[in-house]
């Protein structure tokens, strides 16, 4: 996939009060993703820097092959196409990081463009300033950091449910919880998305695909989605329930709604996998019916399941509604419910890994995961897979 790139950065002072935009579109112009974040006080070159890598990552995660970066910086233009050397010992590292970056894409062009061009990551740049200058949000008290074991082997988007075990949240030498910003690097305020995978349905019991089908949950489905709204109401903060519209996501979502009281929402691209002509078979059932399809299917992203989607379409649209999420509750606490996919694919991005992630990683049923996405693009996965809820 090829995509544009629109960066920049400044400083009110040089140096000053600094913050940087960054913007990525396809080849029609259509907005893909924003990016944008205040940086505290630096020197215009190092803010146009940092909007380059924020933009660059945010073309990896979309998945981007080929990358047009245009800037109106003559000087990060000239020193990423090689023709200028990076002489300031200070700029070398930043060089260096957007270069690693850039490494990551079969291709980077950068283009040099006059200012009155570069408007949509101008705005975005002098919006981080803006925001930085009204001085930053309370702060919140972090939630406890756990992990659970990967499960090996092929896709499952029909487990039961089984509690995984619990690992402990890294300490500090003192003991003292670290947050992740200490050790990331992260700039700005996060907002923690809170996922939540649906309760148990009678497809999910046979563990057949279940994707634009609407089975309704079971009464062990509603015993555990409303173990997942008692789990959620003691979270401080909540402000949203952002769901998926499919049945079985709608009657989780509103025992957490009903539980917490926060705004409840739904979002089409947060929906299942469509699995066209494999909705309701067994795993086995599937590869038997079409198994060359089913075998590249498990193996490439790209492959579509025979009249329904494949895994890189289902990205697109997951990376389209975190995107929206982030820009309509940027720096709350936001629960989002949907089913096995579109969970994976926020935990993805949030790693900033490749799809293998998708066949590697077990997520059971009305299980949370919690992630936070930061405004400068980076992210931290605080939990994974949790069903202490459920005991």
């Amino acid at each position: 996939m090829r995509v544009v790139v629109e960066a920049d950065g400044g400083s009110r002072g040089n140096p000053g009060p600094a913050g940087y935009g960054a913007v990525v579109l396809d080849a029609s112009g259509e907005v893909l993703a924003e990016r944008s974040a205040g940086i505290g006080v630096a020197t215009n070159n190092v803010a146009e820097y940092q909007g380059l890598i924020a933009g660059l990552r945010a073309a990896a995660e979309l998945g981007a092959s080929v990358v047009d970066v245009r800037m109106d910086s003559k000087l990060v233009v000239e020193q990423m196409s090689g023709r200028w050397k990076v002489k300031h010992p200070s700029m070398q590292p930043l060089v260096a990081q957007a270069r690693e970056v850039a490494r990551s894409f079969d291709r980077v062009a950068y283009e040099w463009i006059p200012r009155e061009r570069n408007q949509r990551a101008d705005r975005l740049a002098n919006l981080a300033m803006d925001e930085q200058a009204a001085g930053p949000k309370p702060n919140r008290t972090p939630e406890p950091v756990a992990s659970a074991r990967p499960e090996q082997g092929v896709l499952d988007l029909t487990q039961p449910e089984q509690a995984e075990p619990k690992l402990a949240q890294p300490r500090q030498p003192d003991g003292a919880t670290q947050s992740p910003v200490s050790w990331t690097g992260a700039v700005g305020e996060p907002t923690r998305l809170y996922l939540v995978r649906h309760g148990q349905t009678e497809l999910s019991v046979a563990r057949r695909y279940s994707g634009r089908g609407n089975p309704p949950l079971t009464d062990v489905g509603r015993g555990q989605a409303e173990a997942a709204a008692r789990r959620l109401a003691k979270v401080e903060g909540l402000t949203a329930v952002v769901s998926s519209p499919l049945g079985r996501a709608r009657e989780t979502a509103r025992a957490v709604a009903a539980a917490t009281g926060a705004e409840l929402s739904w979002d089409d691209d947060l929906i299942e996998t469509d699995f066209g002509a494999w909705e309701g078979l067994t795993f086995t059932e599937a590869a038997r019916r079409d198994p060359d399809v089913h075998r590249r299917w498990l193996g490439d992203p790209s492959v579509p399941a025979p009249g329904g989607e494949s895994f890189d379409q289902v990205h697109q649209r997951v990376r389209r509604a975190r995107d929206a999420i982030l820009s309509r509750f940027g720096g709350g606490n936001v629960v989002v419910v949907s089913h096995v996919t579109p969970i994976k694919c926020l935990l993805r991005m949030a790693l900033d890994v490749g799809p293998s992630l998708l066949f590697r990683l077990h997520l059971d049923l009305a299980s949370l995961s919690v992630v936070e996405f930061y405004p400068d693009g980076l992210a931290s996965v605080r939990l994974v897979n949790d069903t202490s809820h459920l005991t």
